[in-house]
């Protein structure tokens, strides 16, 4: 089990805000494993994307796991005329998080943050706890309290 609380959890006490913590022995880094792993649903694991705009503003999507983030719906749902991911190489410097272990909470910096709208009516949804190995569970009503949100259809659509 986790002794160290992330800034994620940190944060999270802070506000007085209720969440699940996870602790989980895995070398991997695919959502879907990893909602598998921990006996969820994978629609309801997020995964969290940061990406960068024509602009060269930053924007942060929340998919669930077993989608991909679709860069046209992403860049009109943030008012952008295109985005495209960050390169892996810049995350840690801009985040402080590293790929696999991203959270939208705890960044060095807030940003505009988009999460598809399946989330809006979910009871609870699962998110990186600010390392690997390592998810927290929360309302999606508490994620808004911590973090500037906006609910958008921002993924792919099934072929």
């Amino acid at each position: 089990m986790q002794k160290d609380k992330t800034n994620v959890m940190r944060v999270l006490d802070q506000k007085k805000l209720e969440y699940t913590h996870y602790a989980y022995d895995n070398m991997t880094t695919n959502a879907v494993e990893v909602a598998n792993e921990l006996g969820t649903d994978p629609q309801f694991l997020y995964k969290t994307l940061v990406t960068v705009g024509k602009s060269k503003e930053h924007y942060v999507f929340m998919v669930p796991a077993e989608h991909e983030l679709d860069l046209k719906k992403a860049a009109k749902a943030v008012g952008e005329k295109s985005i495209e991911m960050l390169p892996q190489k810049e995350l840690l410097p801009l985040t402080g998080y590293i790929h696999g272990g991203c959270s939208p909470i705890g960044m060095k910096k807030q940003f505009k943050t988009t999460i598809h709208i399946n989330a809006q009516e979910a009871e609870k949804i699962f998110f990186s706890g600010g390392r690997v190995g390592c998810q927290v569970c929360t309302s999606p009503k508490n994620l808004e309290k911590v973090i500037r949100l906006q609910y958008k259809d921002i993924i792919k659509d099934a072929d």
